[in-house]
């Protein structure tokens, strides 16, 4: 049976919404499953936020290597390190940047939010040509949830932005190869990493919520190739794993 087969044949038959993009950098072949529905974005959100930051950098709006000193106030419960650190602490823009992404840190991702505007890293997605991925709000803003309003991605769009940071076209070769190492020292690796052969290197972001789980990235192997799994509404440890064994499904099919 094909691969791939058995890819779609695992996605139609779970409970829930479930999307999947798929690219092979070397070939260029796309395999996708409602690609282009509009999940909500859970932590996946913060590689925008991130490519926003860069840009801004490139621009001379922004320098990295700025300073920020952790407010008792800022800090967010959950994911990250930031919130268990002592009031007062000093971290620059880049360690923000770099907490948020490898850590999923939410304290630096509002920061790091209110820093660079909501409405300039939605102007940003609109001016790469990405309709639907889009911030409504900052992290933990119950009130604005509870109303409804929500971040939303594709995982074609998410696949989109790896792609060009892969190709070195998104910025800058230069801010693409920073976003990358930053993606490659991810620490959360319990989805796309976890069946494939030791040593694989993934460049990559998850996101969590209630009935959410999400794994966006890039797997380097003989074939490189861009994976973008994203699932709502979903029993979350049923389909991790299911994201566990595509992964290594898609690898051996392309390598």
């Amino acid at each position: 049976m094909d691969r791939f087969a058995e890819v779609f044949a695992l996605l139609q038959n779970t409970p829930g919404k479930v999307g999947l993009y798929a690219k092979n950098l070397l070939s260029g072949e796309v395999k996708t499953y409602h690609p282009d529905d509009a999940f909500l974005a859970a932590s996946v959100i913060k590689i925008p936020v991130m490519v926003e930051c860069f840009y801004q950098a490139a621009e001379g709006r922004l320098d990295l290597t700025d300073t920020y000193c952790i407010k008792a106030e800022d800090k967010l419960p959950s994911c990250g390190a930031l919130s268990y650190m002592h009031d007062g602490l000093t971290v620059t823009i880049k360690d923000l940047i770099t907490l948020m992404i490898i850590l999923s840190d939410n304290t630096a991702t509002n920061i790091l939010m209110d820093m660079v505007g909501i409405e300039n890293i939605n102007q940003r997605m609109r001016s790469l040509g990405l309709c639907t991925t889009t911030v409504n709000r900052k992290l933990f803003m119950a009130e604005l949830s509870r109303k409804g309003i929500e971040n939303y991605i594709t995982p074609t769009e998410i696949g989109i932005l790896l792609e060009r940071m892969e190709q070195g076209t998104l910025i800058s070769s230069e801010a693409s190869l920073e976003m990358l190492s930053i993606l490659k020292n991810q620490r959360l690796n319990g989805k796309i990493p976890v069946l494939l052969p030791p040593g694989t290197i993934v460049a990559h972001k998850t996101g969590e919520d209630d009935g959410i789980t999400h794994d966006v990235g890039i797997v380097y192997s003989k074939s490189p190739f861009v994976l973008c799994l994203c699932a709502n509404q979903v029993d979350r440890g049923e389909f991790e794993r299911t994201i566990q064994t595509i992964a290594r499904m898609v690898f051996d099919s392309w390598n």
